[in-house]
């Protein structure tokens, strides 16, 4: 009999499969964002789904939907809300932004500014916003998912490193394969109707498994061995002359607790080096960044990475 981790991975599944098509890899990643209570960068070339994938989680995940579109004029206000003068009450009411919701998707983040991308900063750590003298709380699963094109510069901000610290995992968007395209192609195709109609088909998972995922997660055992494996992967990309910039202890906390929501996955009560090494990429990628010497000649966060789970010795 499955278990609660493995039910609300195959409730995603389910309900995502309807509209988006040639996903599931980046299901388990989903599952480990929304256990974990972590954020989600989403990274691809345009016109693969990717705002259609975040909002048929949102339908999935039910509660409030808000979408923040990024453009070079948005500012931190648009986003978190303002207060306006009410003459009824003779006072001035706050009104809340887009960011008060169950889950936000900022699509294409990287054309946003400086100052509004650092305005996420403490409600993706805090779940909670400053406005003027007052401190206010966002819903207790709140859950950010940000999209942007890599490949894109002109007219975009890169997002800072501590930016990207705050995002658990970046899950990258390539090309579908021949055969899944090919069932894009069938049920898409011959329609007039938007693919976002299709959200309509999308029902609501038990949110009761959210819950129950996430006590299960807290009993699986995380040896000492393996702390000291996380740390040395830590360590390795630190000292790594083709790396300027390593894992931060934020990173490997997560790498940490992604790693015993995949045991979840697998039905295991503890953690294997095989557990993190399946979730590394999705948790480091994002997280390091290549000396200019690396840059040009050509490598890549994913091959570094790979390299580090091959050299790190694993414990037995």
């Amino acid at each position: 009999m499955s278990n609660a981790i493995q039910q609300l991975r195959e409730g995603l599944a389910r309900e995502l499969g309807r509209v988006v098509i040639g996903v599931e890899p980046a299901v388990d990643a989903l599952v480990i964002a929304l256990i974990a209570r972590g954020h989600v960068l989403v990274q691809g070339v345009p016109g693969l789904g990717k705002t259609l994938f975040a909002k048929a989680l949102a339908r999935a995940l039910g509660g409030e939907f808000k979408r923040i579109q990024g453009t070079a004029d948005l500012m931190p206000s648009d986003i978190i809300g303002v207060h306006v003068f009410d003459p009824a009450a003779r006072a001035f009411t706050f009104r809340p932004g887009p960011l008060f919701a169950d889950v936000v998707l900022v699509d294409e983040i990287n054309r946003a500014g400086p100052k509004t991308q650092s305005a996420l900063l403490e409600a993706m750590e805090e779940r909670q916003v400053s406005v003027e003298r007052s401190v206010l709380s966002l819903p207790p699963d709140f859950i950010v998912l940000a999209t942007q094109n890599p490949r894109e510069f002109e007219g975009t901000f890169p997002l800072p490193e501590s930016q990207l610290d705050r995002f658990m995992l970046r899950v990258d968007m390539s090309y579908p394969a021949r055969d899944a395209e090919s069932e894009i192609m069938s049920r898409y195709g011959g329609v007039l109707a938007p693919a976002h109609e299709a959200l309509a088909s999308v029902a609501v998972i038990d949110r009761a498994l959210l819950a129950e995922a996430r006590a299960l997660t807290e009993r699986v055992h995380v040896s000492s061995a393996l702390s000291d494996y996380v740390l040395d992967l830590a360590r390795a990309s630190r000292e790594h002359p083709r790396l300027a910039l390593g894992l931060s202890t934020r990173g490997a906390l997560a790498l940490v607790k992604a790693a015993r929501v995949a045991a979840g996955l697998r039905a295991g009560d503890f953690v294997t080096p095989d557990d993190v090494k399946q979730v590394a990429p999705w948790i480091l990628t994002h997280r390091l960044v290549l000396t200019p010497e690396a840059t040009l000649e050509g490598s890549s966060d994913a091959e570094l990475v790979q390299g580090l789970l091959a050299t790190t010795p694993v414990p037995r």
